[in-house]
């Protein structure tokens, strides 16, 4: 009589509680209606979640950890609430269960020659472990991450490359180039350093200073030229982590209001993930060494930061994928440098969406053989049939921000260089920027 009740119990709660194909993980926490004793043993964690609003079906439901690393104290994550909202709200009209994952973000430029600057690089690894720990914790099903400050972009990925999760990004984007009313020409954040060093050498007056600073950032985004973020938000759409064209872009329109643009990234990159969680992709399946050399190659063309060397090598060694910095000379030996942007060119990131984004930058690679078109991507396609449809250059019109392979904006070896000698004999990183150095530099060192 005891084993017909249990049998009957089984049947009953399989019924009532038959769980989500893509609820994989989850049941450790809500219970396997499969399993009788479990489900009995969950029932004080369902009692938890009862109490924050689950109802029965709820629990039938895939849990997808949400990573929204917002903060009203920087202007490149402070519309990250809005973009949480809409994939909390798209991950339900899906089918699924969103757990929010907030995470420190720390702002290079607000907090360099302060002692708030310590806190910055090794934000990078404590956003790693806050969004494993809180997907591991709640044994959730997928993630979806959105970054945007430079130590985000690498900081929410590195923790799905660890785990061999099922995941995807997304990029808050790039702020718009800033304007004054009394001059021609673009302002973004390096137009502000430039100033405050030609104040101190006499070269203007303080309300000059006053009226740079005041002009340069219009509106919410990460810093406009092709600095940390954006390189690494372009890096990891060239791995395959991030949605084709969604690594580049304004995060907000003239009025500050986020781009219906990104509003719809926000929709896509669930469809996206719940695509993988079907086809049951994982991280590792996207993250192979072949796509590190995708993305070494998108750093040398855009005239990437040096500092993506760092996060990619980080990024490699969480998906246990051999890379080491000297592959980056390997790659940049061929690669030649492609766009006109910021720091060391006159466009800024967003002015990339207007030509097409990166897709056409990584056609313009395919076509001469710079990089693998048959990796893996958070489509579940391969970077060549999601460049299939993009238009080669040529096509693209009369415009001076991306240039050819043949005729580049600087030959290859004259972006980042990785230097070894007597000063640095394991490695050291220098950017040249398309600028020759044949002359040995002389002058004072200091280490």
């Amino acid at each position: 009589a005891h084993d017909l009740a249990t049998v009957l119990m089984a049947e009953h709660l399989a019924k009532r509680f038959k769980p989500s194909a893509l609820k994989t993980r989850s049941h450790e926490i809500t219970g396997n209606p499969f399993d009788d004793q479990e489900w009995v043993q969950k029932a004080g964690s369902r009692c938890q979640l009862r109490a924050i609003g689950f109802k029965d079906e709820d629990f039938t439901k895939p849990i997808i950890t949400v990573v929204c690393p917002y903060s009203n104290a920087l202007p490149c994550n402070n519309k990250f609430r809005n973009l949480g909202d809409i994939i909390v709200k798209e991950i339900e009209n899906k089918g699924g269960i969103a757990f929010l994952c907030y995470t420190p973000v720390v702002s290079d430029a607000e907090t360099m020659g302060s002692p708030g600057m310590r806190y910055s690089l090794i934000s990078r690894d404590w956003i790693a472990d806050c969004v494993e720990i809180m997907h591991e914790a709640y044994a959730a099903d997928a993630i979806v991450s959105l970054s945007g400050c430079d130590k985000t972009v690498p900081g929410v990925l590195m923790p799905i490359a660890r785990l061999d999760a099922i995941g995807a990004c997304l990029y808050g984007g790039t702020h718009l180039p800033g304007h004054r009313e009394d001059k021609d020409g673009t302002l973004d954040g390096r137009s502000v350093m430039e100033a405050i060093g030609k104040y101190g050498a006499g070269l203007i007056d303080i309300e000059e200073l006053h009226t740079v600073e005041r002009c340069a950032m219009p509106g919410s985004g990460t810093c406009g030229g092709m600095y940390t973020a954006n390189t690494m938000s372009c890096a990891v759409e060239a791995l395959g982590m991030a949605l084709p064209g969604t690594g580049t872009g304004p995060a907000v329109d003239k009025l500050n209001k986020v781009t219906a643009t990104r509003e719809e990234y926000c929709e896509k990159v669930v469809e996206a993930l719940f695509n993988l969680m079907e086809a049951k992709i994982s991280a590792r399946q996207i993250l192979t060494r072949k796509a590190f050399e995708n993305s070494l190659a998108v750093v040398f063309a855009l005239g990437g930061s040096t500092n993506s060397v760092l996060h990619l090598l980080a990024l490699a060694q969480e998906a246990d994928v051999k890379l080491n910095i000297d592959d980056f000379n390997v790659i940049g030996d061929r690669v030649p440098l492609l766009t006109n942007i910021a720091p060391h060119g006159k466009y800024h990131a967003a002015d990339l969406e207007a030509v097409g984004g990166l897709p056409v930058v990584m056609k313009e690679l395919l076509q001469h053989g710079l990089i693998h078109g048959d990796c893996l991507t958070v489509t579940g396609r391969t970077v060549d049939e999601n460049l299939s449809s993009v238009p080669i250059l040529s096509d693209i019109g009369k415009q001076d921000l991306i240039y050819s392979v043949s005729k580049p904006f600087s030959p290859a070896g004259r972006h980042i260089v990785i230097i070894k000698g007597s000063l640095a004999p394991e490695s050291a990183v220098l950017k040249l920027s398309g600028k020759e150095f044949d002359e040995p530099f002389v002058g004072p060192v200091r280490i």
